[in-house]
């Protein structure tokens, strides 16, 4: 019985650590969609720029 009750008493322990893990991945997730949207907003006119370029070349219009 007491290694049944151990066993608990270190589960316990271990998911109690991994609690505080998750407002990091949260922040992470959050840090990268707002890079995303920057690095967008910045370059996206000169990526469609160079998008229509490519295509009159290719089309030849």
């Amino acid at each position: 019985m007491s290694t049944i009750s151990s066993w608990f008493r270190t589960a316990r322990a271990l998911a109690e650590d991994e609690r505080g893990d998750v407002p990091g991945w949260v922040l992470v997730t959050l840090m990268t969609a707002a890079l995303v949207v920057v690095i967008w907003a910045v370059a996206g006119p000169a990526l469609v720029d160079l998008f229509e370029q490519a295509i009159s070349r290719v089309s030849g219009i």
